[in-house]
């Protein structure tokens, strides 16, 4: 271990916070941690790349993104050690999620993920409501897709279940994870592929994407015409301030649930029968 380690903080709109850390996951997948408005990357290596990286990327937007950086050097500690130690288990709906350090639970659904980031483990809302709908509409027999699966955390959920489970995911990267997170469980999921719902070939009882509005919106004719008659949709990513602009675009639904937590909506809607 070195003396010395990189740490660039990037201070950014809470709203914001996931899909920077997935571009950054693009070009640097280690050492990536997730705080409220915040993201922090460290590295034995300078992380000036990754700066100018953002830099570029926030200067290319139609909407640019003010984010605001400090690059420090440090002295090194053992950090992969004290951010596993700042990682607690959570209990959410019928499951307990907990990193390998941990001791599964025998009165819950266990599900182990050794995050590498705060979503994507069930410490983030949009998970945590996710994982809570997932314990009231899901079930053995159901079938299920996970539309940006990450690091499909959800999928294993349903597969815990007894449910049959396909997941995709637009990111490479996260596609990757997800296939190491079935195998950590033991567990094997359907089908998953790199894409979106637009590649999916069959109807589901149960569909769920945690993604930002912005991206329901866009996607919303797929993800409903993937839902069987009947089926639910369960959608999350949305921060409240974005919530009226996805109701609109899946007005023709019926809201069965809607879950308020730190300013991020989970909205679950069935698609009824007409007449």
């Amino acid at each position: 271990m070195q003396d010395k380690y990189y740490e660039l903080t990037i201070k950014l709109d809470e709203s914001f916070v996931e899909v920077i850390a997935d571009y950054i996951l693009n070009i640097y997948d280690e050492g990536v941690e997730l705080g409220d408005g915040q993201i922090i990357v460290r590295s034995e290596s300078d992380l000036t790349f990754v700066k100018d990286a953002l830099v570029s990327l926030a200067g290319n937007l139609d909407n640019p993104i003010e984010m605001k950086y400090n690059l420090e050097e440090k002295e090194n500690v053992d950090w992969i050690k004290t951010y596993q130690d700042s990682i607690q288990p959570i209990e959410a709906g019928k499951f307990y999620i907990f990193p390998s350090w941990y001791e599964p639970k025998e009165d819950l659904i266990n599900i182990k993920i050794d995050p590498a980031l705060a979503f994507g483990s069930g410490h983030h809302a949009t998970t945590f409501a996710c994982l809570e709908a997932i314990s009231t509409y899901v079930d053995a027999g159901k079938s299920v897709i996970d539309v940006g699966c990450g690091s499909g955390i959800l999928g294993l959920a349903c597969k815990k279940l007894g449910a049959t489970v396909e997941l995709c995911d637009t990111d490479p990267l996260s596609v990757e994870s997800c296939k190491e997170n079935f195998e950590l469980n033991e567990e094997s999921y359907d089908k998953l592929w790199e894409g979106s719902i637009d590649k999916a070939e069959g109807t589901y009882d149960v569909v769920i994407a945690n993604i930002i509005a912005d991206v329901l919106r866009f996607i919303a004719k797929d993800l409903k015409s993937a839902c069987k008659e009947n089926g639910h949709l369960i959608l999350s990513g949305i921060l409240d301030k974005k919530e009226d602009l996805v109701v609109e675009s899946f007005k023709e639904l019926t809201l069965v649930q809607r879950t308020l937590k730190d300013e991020w909506v989970t909205l679950v809607y069935k698609k009824e029968v007409n007449g």
